[in-house]
């Protein structure tokens, strides 16, 4: 599936790092950041989850409520979350149906091989579910301010 800005937001329902239900529903009247990741504590990941943490506050005073998905456990996530203090939500996609649902699982290059995996793409959803931005050239050290760059 290949969804664009513009378009209704996919609901999807998962398990967060402590083990919780978590809905796209859940968050409706807020704006959401839906990052979407390869791995929990990998360096490129870290880099974009702690940049996403020392900006929490900035975001959070925008009105905007972050989650990250990556095709890890709920174990992976919380032990992520504990080790570098992150403040937001960690959805467990252990069946792979939300990065289907949001296109973001395929083939893609990694160290000069090609393989299947989570593509490192964001999406900017408004309070009505609506999808306003998609980051797809995320950059890990700044990525808040691409986000606050489309929300300021």
């Amino acid at each position: 599936m290949k969804l664009n800005v513009g378009d209704k937001a996919p609901d999807f329902e998962a398990n967060d790092q402590n083990g919780n239900a978590v809905s796209l529903k859940d968050f409706a009247g807020q704006r959401v950041v839906l990052y979407f990741y390869p791995k929990d504590d990998t360096p490129t990941c870290t880099i974009q989850a702690c940049n996403l943490r020392d900006h929490n506050a900035a975001l959070k005073a925008k009105g905007i409520a972050v989650m990250g998905i990556s095709v890890d456990d709920e174990k992976k996530h919380k032990k992520f979350e504990t080790k570098h203090q992150l403040p937001f939500t960690l959805i467990a996609d252990v069946d792979k149906k939300i990065v289907a649902e949001y296109g973001v699982w395929g083939e893609k290059k990694f160290m000069g091989k090609t393989i299947i995996g989570t593509h490192r793409i964001t999406f900017l959803i408004d309070e009505n579910g609506k999808i306003t931005h998609i980051i797809d050239k995320v950059k890990s050290k700044m990525h808040s301010d691409q986000i606050l760059e489309f929300w300021s």
